[in-house]
């Protein structure tokens, strides 16, 4: 399968202050507040929801096509998601803006101070799926990811138009999107991801039942945390897949990405629904194991002892042949 992932392409710059901003805090000052916090770290990291999905489906070996808008500041993150078999020749590159990044500052009792410069990713609406697809020789699915919102609705209706499956994934976006925002994003689409906060929260912003949403879509895959991932469609049994037993807890940034990432693979792999969830599950413990959306490497031996463990022989044999 050809799959395109649209979606933000962004870096972290993280610090750490040893202190705790409430004791820098003038109660009856705080209508002009001026400070400087000296940290004592900085971690810069890659993420943005569409590259952190396609780098996971790089590690797997699906050929994933970028789609989404950086600055003439994405060169070097451009070389490191082409070593690791992403497609970014569909990323627009800004003449004027930068590529979008998330400043944060936390204290010492993790309270954080933010900042999101959307920069280079407004100009994401100006993206056109047929430039894409005439390039590569056809689109056989498009995720539609966190990105500028206008991004986000032109490629739902794009798709539309053009008769190209495709899936919803707000996330990130849906707090700011309006009910009717929302309808229009997910009607039609083949898959619809969400975790079960934003489960239900679409329902509540769209006013539609769950029952009418399983009319409105092919398949909706709702990932339930630590107890895995529910895949359900109407008139059909729902599929559950819990979750490989993690090594360790250590940061759970990026654990939905990589989750999509294994989905779609599996997928492309056409080795069905429950398949793909366990793929994605696998992938998905690889990440909350390590700091940093994309900082795990993913070695074969290693993932399919894991996931033969988790999962049974009979899984791991179907899954084996697309990692070899």
């Amino acid at each position: 399968m050809r799959i395109a992932v649209t979606g933000s392409i962004a870096t972290d710059h993280l610090m750490t202050f040893p202190g705790r901003f409430s004791d820098q805090l003038v109660a009856d000052q705080l209508h002009t507040v001026s400070l400087s916090f000296l940290v004592d770290n900085l971690d810069v990291r890659r993420g943005g929801v569409g590259a952190n999905i396609c780098f996971g489906m790089g590690q797997l070996g699906t050929g994933p096509i970028l789609v989404g808008a950086a600055g003439s500041d994405f060169d070097e993150y451009r070389a490191w998601l082409d070593r690791h078999g992403v497609d970014t020749a569909s990323v627009r590159i800004s003449e004027v803006l930068h590529t979008a990044r998330f400043v944060c500052t936390t204290d010492a009792d993790h309270n954080q101070i933010g900042s999101f410069y959307t920069g280079a990713m407004s100009e994401a609406r100006q993206i056109e799926l047929k430039s894409v697809a005439d390039r590569i020789g056809g689109l056989d699915l498009v995720l539609i990811g966190a990105d500028d919102p206008e991004a986000m609705l032109r490629h739902t209706e794009e798709c539309r138009s053009r008769g190209i499956p495709f899936a919803a994934d707000f996330s990130q976006q849906i707090a700011r999107m309006s009910g009717d925002e929302i309808r229009i994003l997910l009607d039609g689409a083949t898959y619809l991801f969400s975790n079960e906060y934003e489960k239900g929260l679409i329902e509540s912003k769209t006013g539609f039942t769950d029952e009418e949403i399983l009319s409105r879509v092919g398949h909706r895959v709702t990932t339930l945390g630590s107890r895995g991932v529910r895949i359900e469609r109407a008139g059909e049994p729902g599929i559950e897949v819990g979750c490989p037993e993690e090594d360790s807890k250590v940061d759970p940034t990026g654990v939905g990405d990589a989750f999509r990432a294994g989905f779609l693979s599996g997928l492309s792999w056409g080795v069905g629904l429950e398949r793909a969830a366990q793929v994605g599950c696998m992938l998905a413990t690889l990440v909350i194991e390590t700091l940093g959306t994309q900082e795990y490497t993913l070695r074969r031996a290693h993932f399919m002892e894991r996931f033969t463990k988790a999962y049974g022989d009979d899984a791991a044999s179907e899954v084996r042949a697309h990692l070899s």
